[in-house]
């Protein structure tokens, strides 16, 4: 097993089979603030994606700008089209 705590993560993530454990393990990990963060972060994606505006963004999500931006640039950086497949299909 890794030493390193965010590939020890990642395994133990990678490892659980429903989102029951994963709901668990975020729920011990992360604030209610951080799991909404993330959760805002993908509906930054999936918003940009569909040609949402920055600024239109941030007054749906009441988030600042400056939080959008940073979503949309790790969105040019990272293939986001996975998650962004499953978010819609789970919604």
């Amino acid at each position: 097993m890794s030493t390193d705590p965010y590939q020890s993560l990642l395994s133990h993530l990678a490892s659980c089979h429903d989102s029951t454990a994963i709901d668990l393990l975020f729920s011990a990990l992360l604030t209610e603030k951080e799991q909404q963060e993330i959760a805002n972060r993908i509906r930054i994606f999936d918003l940009l994606e569909r040609g949402v505006t920055q600024r239109e963004i941030s007054e749906q999500l009441g988030v600042g700008i400056a939080t959008v931006s940073r979503g949309a640039k790790a969105m040019q950086v990272h293939d986001v089209s996975a998650l962004l497949m499953t978010h819609r299909h789970d919604s």
